[in-house]
């Protein structure tokens, strides 16, 4: 295929890409945005494969066959519940891919067209550095983020002292080790910048508490498009540079509206948690022994039975029970008893961005019955009842009335406001900021205790013997 071809078609997947984010910015629009999203990477990964310059197919089949094999299980087994680690760990791979293509052109740069070893022009050996610190710190930061999502890394901030000043040591070490990767074109010296970059993709997301991840899973998604941008000019290849700016652009772009959403200073996310107080990002609530009312799911189908409205506050619990379609055929059961119900999203309910929106698709409630919170935030004040099925620290009011709070500032959903709360919950432990409700304890809260899915459930049963 001729390079005026092979431009021609990258050209129409780029194309196809922009239209997939156009379609993946609206719940309604989302699947044709997937369909343009997959015919995009079709045209440019045959293109790619037809190009005279690409030989040996034979280990290009086995690491399609390899990957596509892997890929195939873990899309056929994964769980909604872990759809957020799924994604840091996928943005890992995208880093880690960009350091090894980045090594890949540094020992064979003739491959690339490039030069010759000891003859790598300087901006070439800058844009294959650029792309390896970048790709490295999205790698380990990747990995934490996995971590602390799956929970195998506590969710409170990991912070000591002088951190961010050691932070910003490493940044600077790194700028001079990149312009002497420049000067010298060592391959010692570039594997001492990716080592020093793996330390710091660490030391920037350790500090960053678990109720601020949905915001880091965006930023790594943008640091991974801008390594593939950067590797992209290494390799002299439109398409990357392209898609990787789309990717980074609208992942930076994602982040700094969820800032805003979180009342969060997106220099934060970026610097690893640069500014905050070390005191308050330690704290945390213990578990208030104050009484609470628990009620039982024959009383809660009891009291939106005779409601006028009701806004549903789903949360990581519903996801975590599968819960999403037994609470749509409890809600449609309402909904055939004359109730008005609608459902109330935060934007980092869950632990990702659109996490629950992709759960009610999946069990098919209406898009025009899912709002966003400044859509229905000021609903509450004249809703009867606010069902709240495994939220926590997105209705927690501690998020506007205590300062030493790790979710201090966050705006939150005033399901308080509401003449009864129905609150949906295994029991009455902390949420994902290690952070205790003081929901719980007031004076409107009933408390349902036990698996999302089985309460719905049994609220189902006597909504339909009545």
């Amino acid at each position: 295929m001729s390079v005026n071809f092979s431009a021609f078609f990258y050209l129409i997947s780029a194309v196809c890409f922009i239209l997939a984010l156009r379609g993946l910015s609206s719940a309604a629009t989302s699947r044709s945005g997937n369909l343009y999203g997959i015919l995009g990477m079709v045209i440019a990964v045959l293109t790619t494969l037809l190009n005279p310059g690409v030989s040996r197919y034979g280990w290009i089949l086995c690491a399609i066959l390899l990957g596509g094999g892997i890929g195939t299980v873990i899309a056929r087994r994964i769980q909604m519940t872990a759809l957020p680690q799924l994604v840091a760990a996928f943005h890992s791979l995208v880093g880690l891919a960009a350091v090894f293509v980045a090594a890949a052109a540094l020992y064979s740069p003739e491959t690339f067209q490039l030069g010759t070893q000891g003859n790598i022009k300087p901006t070439s050996l800058f844009e294959m550095g650029l792309g390896a610190i970048v790709g490295a710190i999205t790698f380990t930061g990747s990995l934490i983020a996995f971590g602390k999502l799956q929970g195998l890394i506590k969710g409170k901030p990991l912070v000591f002292p002088r951190q961010h000043h050691l932070n910003a040591l490493l940044a600077i070490g790194l700028l001079v080790l990149l312009f002497v990767f420049m000067a010298t074109e060592s391959s010692f010296i570039f594997w001492f910048l990716a080592f020093v970059s793996f330390a710091l993709g660490l030391l920037l997301i350790l500090p960053i508490g678990g109720a601020d991840m949905p915001v880091v899973i965006s930023m790594l998604n943008s640091y991974s498009g801008w390594a593939a941008a950067g590797i992209g000019f290494t390799l002299s290849n439109n398409l990357l540079i392209i898609t990787g700016a789309l990717v980074g652009a609208s992942g930076a772009i994602l982040s700094h509206i969820m800032c805003k959403g979180m009342n969060r200073s997106i220099m934060n996310v970026i610097l690893g948690g640069f500014g905050t107080d070390p005191a308050s990002a330690a704290a945390s609530a213990t578990a208030s022994d104050k009484p609470v009312k628990v009620s039982s799911g024959e009383d809660a189908a009891f009291i939106m039975a005779n409601a006028r409205n009701v806004i549903v506050v789903p949360g990581y619990g519903m996801a975590v029970a599968q819960a999403q379609h037994a609470l749509r055929e409890m809600v449609d059961t309402l909904k055939s008893k004359g109730v008005t119900v609608r459902y109330a999203i935060h934007p980092v309910a869950g632990r990702m961005p659109g996490h629950m929106n992709v759960l009610l698709a999946e069990a098919n409630v209406p898009y025009d019955e899912v709002l966003e919170l400044e859509d229905i935030n000021h609903d509450f004040s004249s809703t009867d009842v606010a069902f709240v099925i495994g939220a926590n620290d997105i209705t927690n009011p501690a998020a506007r009335t205590d300062t030493a709070s790790p979710i201090y500032g966050m705006p939150i959903l005033d399901v308080e406001k509401a003449r009864t709360v129905l609150f949906v919950k295994r029991s009455l432990a902390s949420g994902y900021a290690g952070v205790d409700n003081e929901l719980f304890y007031r004076d409107n809260t009933l408390m349902v205790l036990g698996d999302a899915k089985k309460v719905c459930e049994e609220i189902l049963k006597a909504l339909k013997a009545d």
